[in-house]
């Protein structure tokens, strides 16, 4: 069904509003948007009497959004996001055929791009705009038509098909492994730990593992393994980091195990997708390519889960 005309504002008024929501001044929005002072009170002023609404209130020479305004402000931000995001795809790719991925940052920078272009050599007519996701995201509230997740299969309103498991070794620089001398599970317990704020208990699981108390530990916080490997290599601690992630530091001996024990659990790296994209070719493409990539470390499980 058609929405009234009165709920659908033109994208003018739309921008001058968000402007001037987002800077808090008539004039900066003025000056972002290149019109005058005046013709942006007019476009606000057109906006609120078109939606029955006032959005601002105005005290002396400044604005301040009523509460009303804050969150119409939040929605139609995301809104002109959308409408800017699918114009920028559509420009890039006139043709069609573009799929927006999310995937962990070190995983899409180690794993995915240096593969994409034998993806592309294979698709020439899909273009693929690659974005940074460290935790989970509301599909419909996100530009991204998949995404790459570690974990379990369980992301509410998806499917899912397995990709690859992961092998985490404790690792360290040289230096470090030196000065500690470590030799058992247990003399990890006495050096600097250094966390992933993703896998807030990966420490506290590989600890269980190989039997060593695993209560009370703390470290310095990381949001992505790159850096994490960094401080690593810095000398200031042992990070679980994924084997398949890091073998060129390994045989270059930039990083090295502090004990040659690994973990490896149930957790795994998953194409997860919204099931209404289930039917688009682009996205079959892509998924059959990524399932060929990773089918050496697939052995033994079901490309279904």
């Amino acid at each position: 069904m058609r929405a009234p005309r009165r709920f659908l504002p033109s994208l003018p008024l739309l921008a001058a509003f968000e402007a001037a929501a987002r800077t808090g001044s008539i004039t900066q929005a003025a000056q972002e948007l290149s019109l005058t002072q005046s013709a942006v009170s007019r476009q606000i002023k057109s906006l609120e009497e078109q939606l029955g609404v006032e959005l601002f209130h105005r005290e002396k020479q400044t604005i301040r959004l009523t509460s009303g305004g804050q969150g119409y402000a939040r929605e139609i931000r995301d809104a002109l996001l959308k409408i800017s995001s699918a114009s920028l795809n559509l420009r890039a790719n006139p043709g069609g055929g573009t799929l927006n991925i999310a995937a962990p940052p070190t995983f899409g920078a180690r794993w995915l791009t240096p593969r994409l272009p034998g993806f592309f050599a294979a698709h020439p007519g899909i273009s693929l705009n690659l974005f940074s996701r460290t935790t989970r995201f509301d599909f419909r509230e996100d530009v991204v038509d998949a995404a790459i997740h570690f974990g379990q299969p369980d992301w509410p309103g998806t499917d899912a098909i397995r990709l690859r498991g992961e092998t985490a070794l404790p690792l360290c620089s040289p230096e470090f492994a030196r000065q500690h001398g470590f030799a058992s599970p247990a003399d990890l317990r006495g050096a600097a730990l250094l966390h992933l704020t993703s896998r807030p208990d990966a420490w506290e699981r590989w600890l269980r593992f190989y039997e060593v108390d695993d209560k009370a530990v703390h470290g310095m916080l990381f949001d992505q393994f790159s850096t994490m490997a960094e401080a690593a290599m810095a000398g200031l601690g042992v990070a679980l980091l994924p084997e398949f992630m890091f073998g060129p530091e390994l045989a270059e001996g930039r990083l090295v195990p502090a004990l040659p024990m690994p973990l490896s659990g149930s957790d795994a790296y998953y194409l997860c997708w919204p099931e209404e994209r289930e039917a688009s070719p682009a996205l079959s493409q892509f998924r059959d390519w990524l399932l060929a990539e990773t089918r050496p470390d697939r052995k033994g499980h079901s490309t279904s889960e």
